[in-house]
């Protein structure tokens, strides 16, 4: 990384300090305080301090996430600047870069169907990637459901998929579920109790109102005390 890398979307500094190689020694006496707290990247992975507050190392995880989303669409972009302006010299640009063409022909297809303009900051560039092939009309139909729903990739496969299959979409009592307003404390509370289940939102849900209405029928079976 760079000295300092930028979020692009909003153009505030990430918490990544300089790179541990990038610091002159010189520099480094001086700054060991200052970085005391800081998460530093390396070329071989990350320097995380002892006693590291629980929100940093949230926040830290939550960029690195954002990073790597954006580095797909960095790399398709490059790519597809390089095939524009230097057909016959781009293959040697990255080959001198140390990337693999075949990893990066893919990101470059799928940057050259989503114009910048046309991609969603909210789905992740995979998201994209499931909808490439399909017409411009129909990608944004369902860039707009995914992101509506707030989709992970699996359940924007599995939609799409059910789609062309013909298997009807639920709706009705579903449908008017899914419109439940929920606190958004509550909705964490849930996603973490999901994913310490190993499982996502929507089946521990199903799963714990099935397990809690078994419950309550149950009790609502039992012959009445004498």
């Amino acid at each position: 990384m760079t000295n300092q890398v930028q979020d692009c979307k909003d153009s505030k500094a990430l918490m990544f300090g300089r790179t541990a190689e990038a610091v002159p020694r010189a520099q480094r006496a001086g700054e060991v305080e200052s970085r005391r707290d800081q998460v530093l990247t390396t070329k071989t992975g990350l320097h995380i301090p002892i006693g590291l507050a629980f929100e940093e190392w949230e926040r830290a995880g939550r960029q690195l996430s954002g990073l790597l989303n954006s580095s797909s669409w960095w790399l398709g972009d490059w790519l597809i600047f390089g095939k524009d302006h230097y057909a016959d010299r781009y293959e040697r640009g990255i080959r001198a870069a140390g990337l693999q063409y075949q990893t990066l022909r893919n990101y470059a297809w799928v940057s050259r169907r989503f114009e910048q303009h046309r991609r969603r900051s909210a789905l992740s560039f995979q998201h994209h990637a499931e909808l490439a092939s399909l017409r411009i009309d129909e990608q944004e139909e369902w860039l707009d459901r995914a992101e509506r729903m707030k989709w992970s990739t699996k359940q924007l496969r599995t939609a799409i998929r059910a789609q062309r299959e013909g298997i009807p979409q639920q709706t009705g009592a579903v449908a008017t579920t899914r419109r439940l307003a929920v606190p958004d404390n509550r909705l964490q509370w849930w996603h973490k109790a999901a994913a310490q289940a190993g499982t996502e939102l929507g089946e521990w849900v199903m799963a714990t109102l099935d397990a809690a209405a078994d419950q309550v029928l149950k009790e609502d079976d039992r012959p009445p005390l004498t």
